[in-house]
């Protein structure tokens, strides 16, 4: 029985992480050291890659204490107490920040700046301790109300002002359905006021997903396990196709599913590389070779 493997072409790096590893590898090509906050991207597979060119990953408390060296810091973001740190000990910051995750902070904290009578809330919708929610959080003192779902919302005190964001790679039907729900809830005396501030690159993602998936017969999802917008992507995926797989790398490819399946689809997240994608299908290609020659 002749397989197709197909790779989702919409799957991939999104703007932002593709920009951030350039910005990594231009510096790193240079031969001096780097050090970057936090991992570049939820994928493994990547960091490591990445830490072989010389890439030197390390966390807030690691970044307190250097001096006088080079930091990238990561498309997700980073709230202004990270750059006071940076100016005091004088790191060179290389800001990958995505243009997009930047334009939300610098709104959020105009949103904080202007002062009104009444004391409004401001609310992200997004997953708590997230890095890139860290830095919108941090734009207003750590005094946004995070929430992760519609649940959480119902919790909001309706009878204030609420201003509501989203952090850039949530569910964009989630965040219309909070929006509903505060919208026949809040006090007719009070303001709410949304923005979708949702990244469309990201969204978009979910119709192309659910087509991708929905047309072969066995779908492998690559996408790292710290990915948010992978596990998302994944439920899509899964929603339309039952016969969905999500694996962090080609070992974990199980054989005995291939033999079945006539159409196989890989796909991944916005944090998955597409040299890891292409990776998994020659596994697939090579373990169907293996099966034809018994």
């Amino acid at each position: 029985m002749e397989k197709k493997v197909e790779i989702d072409e919409s799957s991939g790096f999104c703007f932002g992480v593709t920009t951030a590893i350039k910005k990594a590898e231009e510096e790193l090509a240079k031969g001096e050291t780097l050090y970057c906050l936090g991992d570049i991207v939820h994928n493994g597979q990547e960091c490591e890659r990445l830490k072989q060119l010389g890439l030197i990953t390390i966390d807030h408390g690691k970044f307190a204490q250097l001096h006088e060296v080079k930091v990238l810091l990561r498309a997700h973001g980073e709230p202004p107490h990270t750059y006071d740190i940076a100016k005091e000990n004088h790191i060179e910051i290389i800001d990958a920040t995505c243009p997009v995750v930047l334009r939300l902070q610098k709104r959020i904290k105009q949103e904080y700046d202007t002062h009104e009578e009444r004391k409004k809330q401001i609310v992200i919708f997004g997953k708590n301790g997230h890095a890139e929610v860290l830095g919108l959080v941090g734009q207003t003192n750590g005094e946004a109300i995070v929430i992760e779902n519609l649940e959480e919302a119902k919790h909001l005190d309706f009878t204030k002002d609420i201003r509501l964001y989203s952090q850039t790679t949530k569910s964009l039907d989630e965040f219309r359905e909070i929006v509903a729900y505060i919208q026949s809830h809040i006090s007719p005396s009070v303001t709410f006021q949304y923005y979708d501030t949702i990244c469309r690159q990201v969204a978009n993602r979910m119709p192309e997903i659910r087509h991708f998936a929905a047309a072969h017969d066995l779908v492998f999802f690559v996408c790292g396990h710290k990915s948010s917008n992978g596990k998302i992507l994944y439920q899509e995926c899964r929603k339309v196709n039952p016969n969905s797989y999500r694996i962090d790398q080609p070992e974990e490819i199980d054989g005995s599913l291939l033999q079945q399946a006539r159409s196989i689809g890989i796909c991944g997240a916005t944090s998955t590389p597409k040299w890891l994608m292409e990776a998994c299908k020659e596994t697939i290609l090579s373990l169907t070779r293996e099966d034809k020659s018994k």
